[in-house]
């Protein structure tokens, strides 16, 4: 298991909530920060492709400012093959960017050949196909997906139905990043929700995502940070019932009843992650109370 690490070598874990930022409006940064758990400067798809210049020339500003947070920051790099990848990748270099997103990524080789802790983002036909091999490249730490890019590649139209949930392919897509991040020991982020205003829609996404074992959240606006924290953040009523039947069972984790109900290893489990996803939050430290 490839477990990404701080400067000061610890694990890195960071909070529920992402956020995209162009990386050619540095003014934005400082507010990204002030919001988000992590930030993900962006010079891919956020930056025109006459504004990519401009956007190295912004990080490289920032680092000379002492103002890019590597603790909180991954920048997004454009794919494997295009025309900027390479520029990119001198960049990454030159600023010694301790974590990086590759867009697109379609083969294990290509995060393999960064000088940097990856997170992988699986938005293409090829790259859903070989998500197993590419999670398990050794310095691949995350692993996210995205829906339009890949229904383009498909020769598709929509990624949603009309009425905003998605397509059974964009579910299979994310099932599948998913699964190959889990298998691996990498974090699993779940993908952007492109409608701003659609808070109902984003909460019910965070909700499954938190159900079924992500991560993360990825953002595209401030304003939907606080609605994947929400998700994220176990309710009190959780904390209560995770602490008490750990506390019931203590070390002894058979197969026995709690409140009426037959609980064994994958229960006991589920209990810890609400714990886990209660600490950041002050709430739990992570362990029995």
């Amino acid at each position: 298991m490839n477990t990404p690490a701080t400067d000061a070598g610890a694990p890195w874990a960071p909070g529920p909530a992402w956020l995209f930022c162009p990386a050619d409006r540095p003014d934005r940064y400082p507010k990204a920060l002030a919001a988000a758990d992590v930030v993900l400067l962006d010079i891919e798809d956020a930056v025109a492709p006459n504004r990519k210049q401009a956007a190295r020339q912004a990080l490289r500003d920032l680092r000379r400012g002492g103002l890019l947070d590597d603790a909180r920051t991954v920048v997004r790099i454009n794919s494997f093959g295009s025309p900027d990848h390479a520029a990119d990748v001198v960049l990454a270099g030159e600023l010694a960017l301790p974590r990086l997103m590759l867009a697109k990524t379609e083969s294990a080789a290509e995060p393999c050949g960064l000088a940097a802790d990856v997170i992988v983002l699986l938005e293409t036909p090829r790259g859903v196909e070989n998500a197993g091999e590419i999670a398990a490249a050794v310095n691949v730490i995350a692993v996210m997906w995205g829906a339009d890019d890949l229904v383009a590649g498909l020769g598709g139209t929509s990624s949603r139905f009309p009425q905003g949930h998605y397509r059974d392919i964009a579910r299979f897509a994310r099932s599948r990043a998913l699964v190959a991040a889990k298998a691996h020991g990498r974090l699993a982020i779940d993908a952007v929700h492109m409608d701003i205003g659609d808070v109902d829609g984003l909460a019910a996404e965070c909700e499954d995502a938190v159900a079924v074992g992500f991560d993360a959240t990825a953002a595209i606006h401030p304003g939907q940070v606080p609605v994947i924290r929400a998700a994220y953040a176990p309710s009190a009523e959780q904390i209560d019932w995770a602490r008490r039947l750990l506390t019931q069972v203590g070390d002894d984790r058979g197969v026995t009843t709690f409140e009426g109900r037959m609980v064994d290893g994958p229960i006991y489990a589920q209990a810890e992650r609400v714990l886990r996803l209660a600490a950041p939050a002050g709430s739990e430290p992570g362990g029995v109370a």
